[in-house]
């Protein structure tokens, strides 16, 4: 079996030698390996590709010259693997028939090579006849009555595709570095030629010389599909850059995925497309009970965070009848469960009298009461704009992630931005740091209000902002001080990301979350922003209170 990774990997070759080709999809755990063998800023995709093949079984893996963290890995592969088959083709960036003969060159040198390691023999007869059998896939694809989703940019982790297709939406089209059908040509008067220049004809990659045509082919399938999801991988910087330009001009929603191809990705991949698919056609399922009658009834939300688990009941009015705040162990089903308990018990209801039930946060998905589940992004849209219609946006601080959300006057969300996997500026962030300094949070939310010396946190890593914040302590610096420069340091991040969401969306802005208690933070981000925060009592609980109020409006109310 051979690896390979690129679109433009003559990978029929090797089929019609009877030899198994499987594309490198990593799916890893971490990088221990490939950060020791490469550096440590390297595409994560390279690294992930090295990981995986040091556990995949591989005969030999056919690479491309993509880009440079690309010829990095196959330095490294061709050191670690004396023995395999390590193949670098050098993929011509000229596609008119220039490109195609020395392309065509380059892949007879290729086929020599192996043949030369393997002991088989390249058939042109066997290969013609492989080839003819195989189809062109189609570059498009819509269904109707399903929202259909096109994916450019980088080469997409297939979690992508699979979240998609989970959730009823249609990915019409792939444009990412392997996600188009490849295009066979096949002259039997000049087999290989015409073979190259069939390669050579898919949509180009960001290296290719036709990169200049993407323009407009993108704006042409783009205007054919409902959403755009644009992913990029870490540190690939020409997706990226690529990215801030197209965004401007594209005339669908677009939904910007970068991804490291671990595990631990998943969790944030599936929130941020939720959330988009939420925000192009919200979900209306029909309740299973009705709140009508003489009876009283009620709806309930469940919001189940990384630190806190939180609950909202709303009467047959749509008023709050009762909450509950717990902390989050144990796990979700087991705190989803208790905190229901203690909001009925407050409540002084009995829980039949609950006719529906949506969740929301992480842990929706495992709770097993829930009637319906719904992205934290859509829910904290939606319990802001019923706190207070004039909020335009909403910055959400919660325990393991930062989000920014634009609605609009009906308090469906317009765009959002996340943070990435990285705890910088996350309350799990201020816990750290409060534990840092012997404080508990609710200290350390006004000792910062205090401060004297502008004391400056110049990392936002949380391993390397504590390391600065002893040092700090160990020149008696005071705490104050430290706590303001935190709190600075805060709303530069979550400041940063909420400007991103771009000027054009008056009104005023709102933070939820457990964070939105905390004063110092509040004030360091109304500088950061130039504006004020609205700020209420049940800013912890707007998940909740948005859960609630989709599960209110999928009841039928009828005042009797």
């Amino acid at each position: 079996m051979l690896g390979y990774i690129c679109k433009y990997a003559p990978i029929e070759i090797f089929e019609s030698m009877g030899v198994t080709m499987r594309r490198i999809e990593p799916d890893v755990t971490n990088f221990n390996q490939a950060e020791i063998k490469m550096h440590p800023n390297i595409c994560s995709f390279a690294k992930g590709v090295l990981e995986d093949v040091m556990t995949g079984g591989y005969e030999g893996v056919i690479l491309t010259t993509c880009c440079d963290s690309i010829r990095r890995l196959y330095d490294v592969l061709r050191e670690e693997y004396p023995d395999k088959f390590i193949y670098m083709l050098d993929t011509p960036r000229l596609t008119k028939e220039a490109g195609v003969d020395i392309y065509e060159q380059r892949i007879r040198a290729m086929i020599a090579s192996y043949e030369k390691f393997s002991g088989k023999t390249f058939d042109e007869a066997a290969f013609v006849s492989y080839v003819k059998g195989k189809e062109e896939k189609r570059n498009i694809s819509h269904k109707t009555g399903a929202l259909n989703i096109g994916i450019l940019g980088a080469r997409a982790n297939e979690n992508i595709k699979k979240i998609l297709e989970e959730k009823g939406a249609n990915v019409a089209f792939d444009l990412t570095c392997t996600g188009l059908g490849r295009k066979i040509f096949c002259d039997e008067s000049e087999v290989l030629k015409s073979y190259a220049r069939g390669l050579l004809s898919q949509f180009p990659c960001m290296r290719m010389e036709q990169a200049s045509n993407r323009d407009e082919m993108i704006r042409r399938y783009a205007d054919s599909v409902d959403g755009i999801i644009y992913h990029t991988v870490q540190f690939c910087d020409n997706y990226a850059y690529e990215y801030a330009w197209l965004k401007e001009w594209l005339k669908r929603p677009v939904l910007l995925l970068e991804t490291d191809y671990t595990r631990q990705s998943y969790g944030q991949i599936l929130t941020r497309i939720e959330a988009f698919l939420e925000s192009l056609q919200p979900k209306r399922p029909h309740a299973k009970k009705n709140m009508e009658g003489d009876r009283a009834m009620y709806v309930l939300g469940i919001d189940s965070g990384s630190t806190s688990t939180d609950v909202v009941i709303l009467d047959q009015d749509g008023k709050i009848k009762s909450t509950m705040i717990i902390p989050t162990g144990g796990g979700a089903t087991m705190s989803a469960e208790k905190s229901l308990e203690l909001a009925v018990e407050k409540a002084g209801i009995k829980k039949e009298e609950i006719v529906r039930i949506d969740t929301t946060g992480y842990g929706r998905a495992y709770i097993d009461s829930g009637d319906d589940s719904i992205t934290e992004i859509t829910c904290h849209a939606k319990g802001a704009h019923y706190l207070n219609p004039n909020v335009r946006t909403v910055i959400d601080i919660g325990g393991q992630d930062i989000k920014a959300i634009s609605i609009d006057e009906n308090g469906a969300v317009k765009n959002f931005l996340m943070n990435d996997k990285c705890a910088a500026g996350t309350g799990r962030f201020l816990e750290m740091m409060a534990r840092t300094l012997g404080l508990s949070l609710e200290e350390m939310s006004v000792k910062g209000l205090d401060w004297k010396e502008n004391v400056v946190i110049s990392s936002m890593c949380t391993v390397f902002a504590e390391s600065e914040v002893v040092s700090l302590v160990a020149q008696n610096k005071e705490v104050s001080d430290i706590i303001h420069g935190l709190n600075v340091s805060v709303a530069s991040k979550v400041g940063a990301l909420a400007a991103r969401l771009g000027k054009n969306n008056p009104g005023e802005y709102m933070m939820t979350g457990g964070v939105a208690k905390n004063q110092g933070i509040i004030q360091a981000l109304e500088e950061k922003l130039g504006a004020k925060l609205y700020i209420c009592d049940e800013a912890q609980l707007c998940g909740a209170l948005g859960a609630a109020i989709f599960a209110y409006e999928k009841c039928k109310v009828q005042k009797i």
